[in-house]
C-alpha cells in the first residue's frame, strides 16, 4: 500500500509538471531545438521552474514507491498522471469539464484497473546483478539512438511523438536504475553503499537526459502527440525492465487479451485527454453556474 500511495503522489506531481513544462516549452523558438540554449531559455520562465520543482517532488515519491514495491506495479500507475492533473486543474479554475473528458478519465482508470488485474505483476528481486546491466544498457542506447535519429529527420507532431517515446524509455531506465540503487541502501550498506553505487549517478544522468528529450518533444509537437507515447511508453518499457532485470512476473496466455484491451483503453483515453485545452495550459471560460 505504501508503494501504491507514493506512486499515486508521483503521478499527480508529474502530471502537473508536464502541463507547466508544456506551457514554457511552447515559447521556445524552433532554432533552439535540440540545443542546450533551450534549457537556458526555459530557466528564465517561472512556470517551467515550478514544473521542475514538481519533478523533484515526484522523484522523491518515486524513490519511496520503487523501494517498497515491484517496478511492474509502480510504473504503470503513472498513467493516471494526466487525468488526475486535468481534474485538479478544472477544479482550481472553476471550469465545467466536458462529458468527453470524463469519458476519457473513465477509460484510463478502467484500463489501468483491467491491466493491473489481468497482468497481476509481482515477485522478482530487489537488486540486479551488475553484469546483467550491460546488455540492457546497450540495447537501450541503440533504441534511443534510432528514435532520436528518426526524430531529427522530421518535424512537428511526428518529431514530438518520437522524442516523447525516447523520453519515456529514458524515464523507464531511470526508474530501473533508481530501484537498483535504493536496494543498496536497504541491503545493509546504508548511505555509504548508496552513494558509492554507480546506479545512483546513472539515475541522475538518465533522468537529466530524459528531461532534455521531453522538453524538446514538447517544443516540437502538440501535447496530444507527445503524451500518449510518453505515458504508455514509460509504463510498458518499465514493465519490460521489471521482467527482464528484476525477474518480476506477469500473467500470460489468454490473459494477454484483456491486457491488450487495457492498453487500448488507456491509449484512447490519453489521446482524448491530451486534446483538452486544460492539458495545454489554457482553459475555456469558467462556468458561472459553479460560482
Amino acid at each position: 500500500m505504501i508503494s501504491v500511495l507514493f506512486a499515486v503522489l508521483t503521478a499527480f506531481s508529474n502530471g502537473a509538471a508536464s502541463v507547466f513544462q508544456r506551457r514554457a516549452a511552447r515559447t521556445v523558438p524552433d532554432s533552439e531545438a535540440m540545443r542546450l540554449a533551450l534549457i537556458g531559455h526555459l530557466l528564465r520562465r517561472r512556470v517551467w521552474l515550478a514544473g521542475i520543482g514538481l519533478v523533484i517532488v515526484a522523484a522523491v515519491c518515486q524513490a519511496v514507491a520503487l523501494a517498497t514495491g515491484p517496478i511492474a506495479v509502480v510504473q504503470p500507475i503513472f498513467v493516471i498522471e494526466l487525468p488526475a492533473t486535468l481534474l485538479m486543474a478544472g477544479f482550481v479554475m472553476r471550469v465545467r469539464l466536458p462529458r468527453s473528458l470524463w469519458y476519457a478519465v473513465a477509460a484510463v482508470t478502467l484500463g489501468l484497473a483491467l491491466g493491473m488485474a489481468s497482468a497481476a505483476p509481482g515477485g522478482g528481486v530487489t537488486s540486479v546483478h551488475g553484469a546483467v546491466w550491460v546488455p540492457a544498457l546497450i540495447l537501450t542506447g541503440i533504441f534511443e539512438a534510432v528514435l532520436i535519429g528518426a526524430a531529427l529527420s522530421t518535424r512537428g507532431n511526428p518529431r514530438g511523438a518520437l522524442l516523447g517515446l525516447a523520453a519515456a524509455c529514458g524515464y523507464a531506465l531511470t526508474a530501473a536504475l533508481m530501484k537498483d540503487a535504493m536496494a543498496r541502501l536497504e541491503g545493509g550498506g546504508g548511505a555509504a553503499a548508496l552513494f558509492t553505487s554507480w546506479q545512483l549517478y546513472a539515475t541522475a544522468v538518465a533522468g537529466v537526459g530524459s528531461l532534455f528529450l521531453l522538453q524538446n518533444a514538447l517544443q516540437a509537437g502538440m501535447l496530444v502527440a507527445v503524451q500518449p507515447p510518453l505515458t504508455l511508453g514509460d509504463a510498458l518499457i518499465s514493465v519490460l525492465y521489471g521482467v527482464t532485470l528484476f525477474g518480476e512476473e506477469l500473467r500470460t496466455g489468454w490473459w494477454v487479451l484483456p491486457e491488450l484491451v487495457a492498453i487500448a483503453l488507456i491509449t484512447v483515453g490519453c489521446v482524448e485527454l491530451a486534446r483538452s485545452p486544460l492539458a495545454s495550459g489554457t482553459a475555456p471560460p469558467p462556468d458561472r453556474r459553479l460560482r
